[in-house]
């Protein structure tokens, strides 16, 4: 994490009773506007490329033949194309991360980003069951930008800055989802929406889902060329590392100091605990250390980052259920308890949503975590998924009964609910950040976080689309039993959120 400016901060000091303590009120750091901007460009093309099926896979999946004509098996296949991606991503995440620590985070961002245009174009010229597999799968194994992202973004702020900073990630999501869900939507198909003029091209006929698919693609080599050209790397090398070290050593050694960050109800105070480097620490050069930390993975094994590690694991597998949910049930018949929207519907409610989203999490997450500190903000958000889940089923009760302003109105209730729920997105990923031992293996503590996060999100769609399509099949609950086995899951781990730490502690390193 870069060194928290003193310079920059206005400070209010006074002595405690013991005369140890000193407690100030920062005036927070301006962000790095250019290079955070191109971070969030950075970022959004993964849920982009990742998002622009969801409105027509289902749709993908039946026209394939593989259900046999059987449309209550379309969730066992649907699920597995989403879980691919993710279970990939899995294997390979880790390791992006910690490239990234060797070679720069630089080098990984634009590697990503090639991987992810080649991957998407692929998928836009699938039209069998085999080839969609091999083109998920690729995509997964050749992006690791999350990871690298939130290790930049912790690089390039300071402790008074970096939640201001994450804020905005949410919306970075929220816009590649947006365009994902709308070009998915609107753009699939072509030849059928537009007969007399897309409709001329045989291309459009052969590959329905190819349009979307490239146009995806062009947001993502957009995006490779910005940061080619503009991004300054945020990880100084060990050169730089050891010109830095021995200049120091001839010049007077400035103290170092911890900062612990709490958030409390309607206040925000950072207490500073003054610390000079002893001489053994004097005496230790940063490159001596530099190769071992980096390689020494035994380091982030900790409960200071695997609690957080393993709870970001956790609403990853929440979160993905219920984007899977959304369009599989959207996209269901009416007569099998969905809402039988079609894919230019479901791409248009599920657009309006992600703009809705990300505009929220910048404005309203800074303020809500200084009025409840980062482990009640958590718990209060991911309980709305409980919201989310439950109204499911009651939506399907209206659209069966043909009750179209309630079922509606339902629908509404349960989108704002998942704004309130994605708001734990921001928390987690502070835990997570604040939880690595130093900056060397901040790429592998994310690396590691997001490795969980993409096997859970692997999990998610098989499981949650094979509960829906099994409820289905055997009417269970009514063809409802998967939303009330997801509710369960939510109450088991808001439970086992009371682990999470209640302060932030940054430490500049």
């Amino acid at each position: 994490m870069a060194q928290i400016r003193r310079a920059s901060q206005t400070f209010e000091e006074k002595q405690s009773s013991e005369g140890e303590l000193i407690e100030a009120a920062p005036l927070p750091t301006p962000l790095p506007k250019t290079q955070l901007a191109i971070l969030l460009l950075v970022q959004m093309p993964e849920q982009l490329t990742a998002s622009v099926i969801y409105p027509f896979v289902n749709q993908l999946v039946r026209s394939t033949g593989i259900t046999g004509g059987d449309e209550r098996k379309t969730g066992y296949y649907a699920g597995l194309i989403e879980s691919l991606y993710y279970a990939v991503e899995a294997i390979t995440i880790l390791q992006w991360g910690r490239v990234s620590d060797r070679i720069g985070r630089k080098p990984v961002i634009l590697v990503g980003l090639f991987g992810v245009t080649l991957s998407i174009v692929s998928f836009g010229f699938s039209n069998q069951f085999w080839m969609i597999i091999l083109s998920r799968c690729a995509q997964g194994a050749l992006n690791g930008n999350i990871g690298v992202v939130k290790s930049t973004m912790t690089e390039i702020t300071d402790a008074s800055n970096v939640a201001q900073a994450f804020a905005w990630l949410p919306l970075a999501w929220g816009t590649g989802y947006t365009l994902g869900f709308l070009i998915g939507g609107v753009l699939s198909d072509p030849a059928d929406k537009w007969p007399n003029s897309v409709g001329h091209y045989p291309l459009f006929h052969r590959y329905p889902y190819f349009l979307p698919c490239i146009v995806a693609a062009s947001v993502s080599t957009f995006s490779w060329l910005i940061t080619l050209v503009f991004f300054k790397e945020s990880m100084r090398s060990t050169a730089s590392k050891n010109r830095s070290v021995s200049h120091s050593d001839n010049t007077k050694k400035s103290p170092m100091r911890a900062a612990t960050i709490h958030y409390q109800p309607g206040d925000t105070q950072i207490d500073t605990l003054p610390h000079v480097l002893d001489e053994a620490e004097i005496a230790s050069p940063v490159s001596c250390s530099l190769e071992s930390t980096r390689t020494d993975f035994r380091a982030i094994l900790i409960p200071g980052v695997m609690i957080p590690v393993l709870h970001y694991g956790l609403l990853s597998f929440v979160d993905q259920c219920m984007l899977v949910l959304v369009p599989l049930m959207y996209s269901t018949s009416r007569s099998l308890g969905g809402l039988g929207f079609s894919s230019n519907t479901i791409g248009l409610v599920m657009s309006v949503w992600s703009m809705l989203n990300g505009m929220t999490q910048v404005y309203m997450f800074p303020r809500l975590l200084r009025k409840f500190g980062p482990k009640r903000l958590y718990i209060i958000s991911f309980a709305f998924f409980l919201i989310t889940f439950s109204t499911f089923p009651l939506m399907g009760y209206m659209a069966k009964r043909k009750m179209e302003a309630g079922m509606w109105l339902i629908l509404c209730l349960q989108l704002v609910a998942y704004i309130a729920a994605y708001i734990t997105y921001s928390c987690i990923i502070l835990y997570v950040n604040n939880g690595a031992p130093n900056k060397d293996l901040l790429g592998a503590t994310n690396g590691l976080a997001q490795m969980l996060g993409s096997l859970m999100r692997a999990v998610g769609p098989t499981v949650v689309s094979s509960l829906f399509a099994l409820s289905l099949e055997k009417d269970l609950l009514g063809g409802t039993a998967v939303y009330w086995i997801m509710c369960t899951i939510v109450m088991v781990i808001l439970g086992c959120s009371t682990y999470l730490p209640k302060t932030l502690t940054w430490t500049s390193l």
